[in-house]
C-alpha cells in the first residue's frame, strides 16, 4: 500500500505570484485524490487560498513574532508529516525551515549553496529558455514529482455567502448603469505602467458613455485620481478578501501588469492589460491565465527608440506607445462586442 503524499507547496512572495501557483494543489489533487495538499503563504496574500477545495491546510509564515520565531515555525511544519515541499521561490531561510523539519523530498528553483548543503532537489528555469509563463515554471516542481499536465488555469473560489454578496455589491456600483468597469492604476513598481494623469483622461473618456459606471479599484489610489466625480473607490482600506468581492463585481479590469489583474483572472472577469515586451516582464510570462482577456504592447520600434530602458520607470508614453484612445476602444470592444 503506497504511503499518503503530503505535500508543502511554499510561496512567500506577492499576490500576483500566489495566484499562479494555484493551478499547483488543483492537479496535485488530480493526480493523487487522496493525498494532502497545504500552502504555506504570507498572511496577507492567504486571502488567494480561502474556500479552495484543493487545500487542506493554510501555514502562515509570519504569524509569529520574536527570535523563537524560526524554531517555532519548524516544529508547526513538522507535526504535518509532509513527504514532499515545493518550494517555488528560493529563500534560504524557509529552505533551513523544510530541512528541519525533517521533510524528506524537498525541491526548490535553481541550485544555490544553501540548496546544496541540504540536499534540496531542483529544477531550472535555465534563463527562460524557452520563454514559458510563470505559472508553467512553477508547475515544473509538481512535474518533479509526477504530475503531467499543462493545465494553468488560475482560480480563486467564492462561497455561496460571498456569492450573493458580490451580487448585491454589484446592483449596489452600478446603480442602474449597465457594465461596471474597474481601472488599477499601482502596479507596485513591478513593471511599466501610466501615469496618474493618463489613467484620468482614460477614466473621463469612459465617464461619458451612459452605461458605463466606473470603479476605481486600488486600496491607495494617487493623490490626483482621488475625488473624480462620479467614480466609485470601494477598495480603499479593504482587507483583500474584501476587495477580491469587490473585483469580482467587475465586467472588466483595465490595468498594468499586476497582482490585481490575475485576481481578476482567477473569478473569471475579463482584462485588458497593458504589458511590456521585455522578456522579464512580458505577457509571455505574466499574462492572465483562464479569462477573456486582451493585451495591449507598445509598437515593435518603441522600445528601441523611446523607451528609457528600464521598465520600472516606463511609462508607455510618446510616439508607439500605449495610447488612451487605443486603450479606450479596446475596453469598449470587449464589454459591448
Amino acid at each position: 500500500m503506497n504511503k499518503q503524499k503530503r505535500i508543502l507547496i511554499v510561496r512567500p512572495d506577492r499576490i500576483g505570484d500566489v495566484i499562479l501557483s494555484t493551478p499547483i494543489p488543483r492537479e496535485l489533487k488530480k493526480f493523487y485524490p487522496d493525498s494532502f495538499i497545504a500552502v504555506m503563504l504570507r498572511k496577507y496574500t492567504s486571502d488567494v487560498y480561502l474556500n479552495n477545495p484543493h487545500v487542506d491546510k493554510i501555514i502562515l509564515i509570519d504569524d509569529y513574532d520574536g527570535s523563537e520565531t524560526f524554531w517555532r515555525k519548524v516544529d508547526e511544519i513538522r507535526k504535518y508529516k509532509f513527504t514532499h515541499a515545493l518550494m517555488l521561490l528560493p529563500n534560504e531561510r524557509i529552505n533551513y525551515m523544510l530541512f528541519f523539519a525533517g521533510i524528506p523530498y524537498r525541491v526548490g528553483v535553481g541550485h544555490k549553496f544553501f540548496q546544496f548543503i541540504t540536499f534540496t532537489h531542483y529544477v531550472s528555469r535555465n534563463k527562460y529558455i524557452p520563454l514559458r509563463h510563470e505559472a508553467d515554471y512553477c508547475m515544473d516542481l509538481a512535474r518533479k514529482i509526477g504530475i503531467e499536465t499543462k493545465n494553468l488555469e488560475t482560480e480563486i473560489f467564492l462561497t455561496e455567502i460571498e456569492k450573493k454578496k458580490v451580487e448585491e455589491l454589484r446592483k449596489n456600483y452600478l446603480s442602474g448603469k449597465k457594465f461596471l468597469i474597474g481601472i488599477h492604476t499601482t502596479n507596485g513598481n513591478s513593471a511599466p505602467n501610466w501615469t496618474p494623469q493618463s489613467y484620468k483622461e482614460l477614466i473621463m473618456k469612459l465617464s461619458q458613455d451612459n452605461d458605463i459606471q466606473i470603479v476605481l479599484t486600488d486600496n491607495k489610489p494617487p493623490v490626483e485620481l482621488l475625488n473624480i466625480e462620479s467614480v466609485l473607490y470601494p477598495n480603499i482600506n479593504k482587507t483583500l478578501r474584501e476587495s477580491i468581492l469587490n473585483f469580482a463585481t467587475l465586467d472588466l479590469l483595465f490595468s498594468s501588469s499586476t497582482g490585481p489583474m490575475h485576481i481578476c483572472a482567477a473569478l473569471k472577469v475579463k482584462t485588458v492589460s497593458m504589458f511590456c515586451p521585455l522578456t522579464a516582464c512580458s505577457p509571455q510570462l505574466w499574462g492572465p491565465l483562464g479569462n477573456e482577456n486582451k493585451i495591449i504592447l507598445p509598437d515593435k520600434n518603441y522600445c528601441d527608440l523611446l523607451c528609457p530602458g528600464n521598465p520600472k520607470i516606463c511609462t508607455f508614453e510618446g510616439e508607439g506607445g500605449i495610447n488612451i484612445d487605443s486603450a479606450f476602444q479596446s475596453i469598449i470592444d470587449i464589454i459591448k462586442k
